[in-house]
């Protein structure tokens, strides 16, 4: 056979060609390469500090001051001590509202009048103050003694409203005056109604709640009463 005649030039182009490619491709990746190892990872669907979905741009909503200026409207009287007193305490303590202080307040009241007509010391000991246990203890006694049962429910909670609030000496206080709805029955050793059971009385209470500002128990504690029927 005739090397000269098997040999094809066309050969040594394509090969030429190839190589160029190759070399031309390798340095294109590299730069590529280089530029993205020495720019910083970047984090995907990462929000904007601030806040998800927020702009940077966009600053956060001022409270409405006279939202803020109304917050105590129908609970106490403007201007007068208990809304100071109120906003007082709402300085002291970022976690007090209107909502929440009175919604738990009310609680409260429905479930130390159930505990104290059931006898139910542990309960009291946890929501009264030690002079107020006593003395709700105290009556309680008199009452086992005489072997006297009493019955009573919350019929309806008409009103309540903050009679005097108050920040000082690290306690917060908040007296309430509660207008409810009561039915109470009280029955001697023998089971005969000897008070009440005939139809719902309204009752004016005021109770005072107290909290150490410093306190890491969120509840209030009952530490005051007065019965003004």
């Amino acid at each position: 056979m005739n090397i000269e005649q098997a040999f094809d030039p066309s050969i040594l182009v394509f090969a030429a060609l190839a190589v160029f490619v190759l070399w031309k491709l390798h340095s294109v990746l590299g730069i590529r390469s280089e530029r993205d190892a020495a720019a910083p990872p970047r984090e995907r669907f990462s929000p904007p500090q601030g806040g998800f979905f927020r702009s940077r741009r966009q600053a956060p909503a001022p409270v409405a001051a006279a939202q803020d200026a109304e917050r105590w409207t129908g609970l106490a009287e403007k201007g007068g001590k208990a809304w100071a007193g109120l906003d007082a305490i709402a300085a002291s303590d970022p976690s007090f509202t209107r909502e929440r202080f009175i919604d738990g307040a009310r609680k409260a009241y429905e479930m130390i009048v159930a505990a104290f007509a059931k006898g139910d010391r542990d309960t009291l000991r946890r929501l009264l103050s030690p002079d107020v246990y006593d003395n709700f203890a105290r009556e309680i006694a008199r009452r086992e003694e005489q072997g006297e049962s009493v019955e009573t429910a919350v019929v309806a909670i008409d009103d309540t409203r903050v009679e005097d609030a108050r920040s000082e000496g690290g306690v917060n206080n908040v007296m309430l005056r509660f207008a409810v709805k009561l039915m109470t029955t009280r029955r001697d050793r023998e089971g005969r109604i000897v008070e009440g059971g005939e139809a719902p009385v309204s009752v004016v209470d005021l109770w005072t709640f107290a909290r150490a500002r410093a306190s890491r128990d969120p509840n209030w504690k009952l530490v005051a009463t007065e019965s003004l029927h």
